[in-house]
């Protein structure tokens, strides 16, 4: 995020405040934070005090704060003050959707982008979205890990990935087997320069079950990431119908859950491509942040994820993440067999209810076609998706374009090898 921002502040009604109180403010402020409208190195201060009943304050830099609070007794300041030396406070007696406004208002003036407090906001003109109940606003798109690690120019990779930050996709993903670690080394070094790590929510993936080999992932993880704190980790390919109970039974999820108590997580989900079945059983293991799956025009028709998963994360207050839109692979399976094309693929799958969409960009030219749909996207009305599903419905109810749910053979290495699966195993 780059030009003129905002210093925020969000005073809160004291000490022993409800931590859901606390929490929805916070929440507020994030979404502030993701959707652009807080430059990078502003300071975001949380101040207590007894008499008044939560607030915020919110100024440009260099410039006067204006402080909106709620019901505050008359004649009285708040017992925090901010950072910020020889800062005026204008006091209203305004509602929090006053203070949005007054956000907008704000924004509007100095030539921010607008953003939106429901539905879809922007980010340097990519739209953004609520990752579930986290508070958190995401980019529509998602960059996803194993296909910046194939690209074989690492500086190329790291043009790319800077690339797309610029530009508003400032969603990462990764996992720590993709490419043996080298994706997350990579990406790390692109993080690690110019800032882009403030700009990023980034997440990786966890891929063992047990407490030991997911502390040393996590760790792993981080070093290569060359981050203190992951903003997602998910566990990583739940595929396998008796990978919801190793999660618990071996102690994998409660060393994740320490993990964030220690502060180096911050949100918990999962992923799988295999069966709805499976993602529904994890879904109640726990209640997690986010949860991944595949979504796309074929999914409807087949073992469908969309249909079965993502209104029962949704329930829950998970944030689904879509993945393999184009059916797998570079250029993507559908595209390759003239299912359809990439825009409708992915205009297809972001017209469902997800968070955002993990997309595979290995060079420019996939990055400002993927930046194309995503700056220009308009949700598909339901005659539109309905046309679609009716040109491959054919070809869709077999599951022969998404054999990553019917076969082992689309699943890491790492997993088949969890499972004691022989390369002679999967291949049959």
């Amino acid at each position: 995020m780059s030009g003129l921002g905002f210093q925020v502040y969000l005073f809160v009604e004291d000490a022993n405040a409800k931590t859901a109180r606390r929490s929805r403010n916070a929440a507020r402020i994030e979404g502030l934070l993701r959707a652009g409208l807080v430059k990078d190195d502003a300071a975001l201060t949380f101040f207590s005090g007894r008499r008044h009943d939560g607030g915020f304050c919110l100024a440009p830099p260099g410039r006067a704060m204006t402080m909106i609070r709620r019901r505050a007794p008359r004649g009285r300041r708040p017992a925090g003050t901010p950072f910020r030396e020889g800062s005026i406070m204008a006091e209203h007696n305004n509602s929090r959707r006053d203070f949005l406004q007054m956000t907008l208002a704000g924004a509007a003036a100095l030539g921010v982008a607008e953003v939106a407090s429901a539905g879809e906001g922007t980010s340097k003109g990519l739209p953004t979205r609520e990752l579930g109940k986290t508070g958190v606003r995401v980019s529509l798109l998602c960059l996803g890990g194993w296909h910046i690690g194939a690209v074989k120019d690492q500086q190329e990779a790291i043009k790319i990935m800077h690339a797309a930050v610029d530009n508003g996709l400032t969603f990462f993903d990764n996992a720590w087997d993709y490419h043996d670690g080298g994706s997350e080394e990579i990406m790390g070094q692109a993080l690690a320069q110019g800032g882009y790590r403030k700009k990023v929510f980034l997440m990786t993936k966890n891929c063992e079950r047990d407490a030991k080999g997911t502390r040393k992932n996590l760790e792993d993880s981080l070093r290569r990431l060359q981050t203190d704190v992951l903003d997602l980790w998910q566990f990583h390919e739940i595929n396998y119908d008796n990978d919801p109970d190793w999660v618990i039974e071996k102690g994998g999820l409660a060393e994740a859950l320490k993990a964030q108590k220690e502060g180096k997580v911050r949100f918990l989900g999962f992923t799988g491509h295999k069966d709805p079945r499976i993602h529904l059983k994890m879904l109640g293991k726990h209640r997690w942040d986010t949860v991944q799956m595949p979504i796309n025009v074929c999914d409807y028709f087949y073992r469908s994820f969309a249909r079965q998963v993502v209104p029962e994360a949704i329930k829950q207050g998970a944030g689904p993440i879509g993945m393999k839109s184009l059916g797998g692979g570079q250029p993507g399976r559908l595209v390759a067999a003239k299912v359809c094309s990439a825009e409708e693929a992915i205009r297809y799958a972001l017209s469902q209810d997800i968070a955002s969409l993990v997309t595979g960009i290995d060079s420019m030219k996939v990055l400002e076609q993927n930046l194309g749909i995503g700056r220009g996207f308009k949700r598909m009305t339901e005659g539109e998706q309905q046309s679609l599903r009716d040109k491959v419905k054919e070809v869709a109810g077999d599951g022969r374009h998404e054999r990553f749910k019917s076969t082992q053979f689309f699943d890491g290495p790492h997993h088949q090898k969890q499972h004691g699966l022989t390369k002679a195993d999967v291949e049959g």
